[in-house]
């Protein structure tokens, strides 16, 4: 697997656990993709997207470019399928495995997919019976099939979507469907894992048909099989994955049993069929001259001994809080709100997004979760504003207003001794963006291209000027291309004018994240195509490595945290020249997120102590233009 680039869905279950440090190990750059949240055990090398991948995107697969692709990701009930499974099968088996196709066909880079399946699509008459068997029915990928239940339905679902792509040319990728047989693992919720926590923890086990027969598949098995048959171009179609051999459940309970002699077993009657079923690996062997090596034994002995250590852990550690994130100064920003949904969405769903403003009747309460009529940003309400989130169980503070960056600066430290991250840099450099005079004067003086700036025009040598004021909002009030005697002109009309020389040229914005240590994570450039009261409403991404190298220096020249939006003018097609940093989100920096930019999955993961040190930002081939046109919100409520 030497400089394959693997995308894994589903990573951090219990295959995906075995599974990733197999790939690392033998060279591949792996990208993962999971609800769940980053495995501590996982290397730092392994690109981790936490969240639902129905909302990954084709820029985002397209800017990892993997050229293998394994389809893990699933979600099951091992009892009875409940009434409740009827959703979430369709989410998180229907719907995900064929979106991700859809996108996975597009990825030109692609040449292998590895789908894990299950022996559940086959016809359970084949191996459910009214009375005990002797042997388990060896099942070969020829058998009938007919999915037992919905886990199956998709399973099969999905095989037939593979097959149906396999007859396209345009798609040069091969597929293989592996039916895995009885799985279990460490850390997962099958029952021999459910039993040995039940003993652990001194509770009695319940066992239903003792004699059942099944071909018990361990994780680890299932991970090597499957990156065998990654790297097995030539395999395609289906292949079982088991160890051929059926154990009985009675098994199962007697080595538990060896581990705890005092285990309380409690053998319950029960109507369900004497499951007897067992992989035919006559194919497998044959694609790899391999087949599964543990035995029930070895395996359950590396789960007891992870169980075990599992509960040393969680008596000594503290469970991971998740909480609410505030928007401040939310007003109109429907698109902000909205990208900070999807993002808290993809970490989990109790994350509520609270939109907060002074205005009560501010639109976007009515596209976030929650609303808050905040007190002002000032010194004296400080209380009411820290009893306000606590109330709300806010953890994340994200502040999208100029004149109230100084505020959340400056108080960053009382919200932080309550468990509250306010996503804000320091209050000196907060403090140097907002004074343009500033920001010029100390970009001249570490070799930055800010342009220069004077409060006299006498200063700056030009013969067209920018006049603005100082502070805040560099676009606000703006003088542009004024001869000198107008320029002074329109000073008079500003509270605190400086002066600048005017440069023709591509006015472009450049977005990033910049990590809480003052170094860019990442960076997009945006070209101003239309710009209306001082923001894009027409803007598209664009690349150039010289330009970007700059900005990469110049934002990490200013020890700033979080999103910002630098805005700069390129100069005959190289030379960049930096009006100003804006310390927060853009108005048009959503186009950024469309080229993986992930600003606000960023934000929220950071501000939770989830994702410190593990940045990646996976720039999309792909370039993008927004057009911002307003959109209606329709409410139906009869109590309107």
């Amino acid at each position: 697997m030497i400089g394959r680039r693997v995308f894994v869905s589903g990573g951090a279950g219990v295959i995906g656990l075995e599974l990733v440090p197999r790939l690392v190990r033998a060279g591949a750059t792996v990208l993962v993709g999971d609800l769940k949240p980053r495995p501590a055990s996982f290397e730092s090398c392994v690109i981790y997207r936490q969240g639902d991948l129905n909302a990954l995107s084709q820029a985002e697969l397209d800017a990892f470019a993997p050229d293998v692709f394994i389809h893990l990701a699933a979600t099951f009930e091992r009892s009875t399928e409940s009434i409740e499974f009827w959703g979430e099968n369709f989410r998180h088996n229907v719907m995900l495995s064929h979106h991700l196709m859809t996108l996975g066909r597009r990825c030109p880079t692609l040449r292998r997919v590895v789908f894990a399946s299950s022996y559940l699509i086959y016809d359970q008459s084949l191996y459910q019976f009214d009375t005990e068997q002797k042997a388990g029915v060896c099942l070969n990928e020829e058998h009938p099939i007919s999915p037992r239940n919905l886990t199956g339905m998709a399973k099969l679902a999905h095989e037939t979507e593979l097959k149906f792509l396999d007859g396209f040319e345009e798609y040069p990728f091969t597929s293989i469907c592996v039916r895995i047989f009885r799985g279990y693992g460490r850390n997962s919720r099958d029952v021999i894992s459910r039993w040995v926590r039940a003993l652990i923890a001194g509770e009695p086990i319940t066992v239903y048909r003792r004699e059942g027969l099944f071909d018990y598949t361990y994780a680890a098995d299932s991970a090597e099989g499957l990156l065998r048959l990654a790297q097995a171009d030539h395999a395609t179609g289906v292949v079982n994955l088991g160890t051929g051999r059926s154990r009985r459940v009675s098994d199962v309970v007697t080595t538990l049993q060896q581990h705890f002699p005092d285990a309380q077993v409690n053998e319950v009657e029960s109507d369900i069929p004497f499951e007897a079923s067992q992989a035919d690996v006559s194919k497998l062997r044959s694609i790899l001259n391999w087949v599964p090596a543990y035995d029930l034994e070895d395996a359950i002995q590396e789960i007891v001994d992870f169980e075990r250590a599992q509960c040393r852990s969680q008596k000594t550690g503290s469970a991971q809080r998740l909480g609410n994130v505030l928007i401040t100064s939310a007003a109109r920003k429907a698109p902000l709100v909205r990208a900070m949904k999807s993002a808290a969405q993809r970490i989990g769903s109790e994350i509520e997004i609270i939109a907060g403003d002074i205005d009560p009747d501010a639109p976007t309460q009515h596209v976030a979760d929650g609303f808050w009529p905040m007190p002002r940003t000032e010194v004296g309400e400080l209380p009411a504003l820290l009893s306000g989130c606590i109330a709300r169980g806010i953890r994340a503070i994200l502040p999208t207003r100029d004149g109230e960056l100084t505020f959340w600066a400056e108080n960053r430290a009382a919200f932080a001794e309550q468990g509250i991250e306010v996503i804000v840099s320091k209050s000196d450099s907060v403090a140097c963006c907002l004074d343009k005079l500033a920001f010029a004067e100390f970009g001249i003086a570490n070799d930055l291209p800010t342009i220069p700036a004077s409060i006299k025009p006498e200063d700056i040598d030009a013969d067209r000027f920018v006049v603005k004021e100082r502070f805040g909002a560099g676009s606000r009030s703006i003088g542009l291309n004024l001869e000198l005697d107008a320029a002074r002109e329109h000073a008079k009309t500003l509270d605190a004018p400086i002066f600048q020389a005017y440069f023709q040229g591509l006015e472009i914005s450049i977005d990033a994240w910049i990590n809480r240590d003052g170094t860019p994570a990442g960076l997009v450039l945006r070209r101003r195509d239309r710009v209306v009261n001082g923001e894009s409403q027409t803007t598209t991404t664009f690349r150039d490595p010289q330009i970007e190298a700059e900005a990469w220096r110049i934002l990490a020249a200013f020890d700033l945290y979080g999103p910002v939006v630098m805005q700069a003018i390129v100069i005959n097609g190289s030379t960049l020249e930096i009006i100003e940093i804006n310390a927060r989100f853009g108005g048009a920096s959503t186009t950024s997120l469309a080229v993986g930019l992930d600003i606000f999955y960023w934000s929220i993961t950071t501000a939770f102590g989830m994702a410190e040190g593990q940045i990646d930002f996976l720039r999309s081939d792909h370039e993008v233009r927004q057009i911002r046109l307003p959109s209606d919100t329709l409410i139906y409520d009869p109590d309107i």
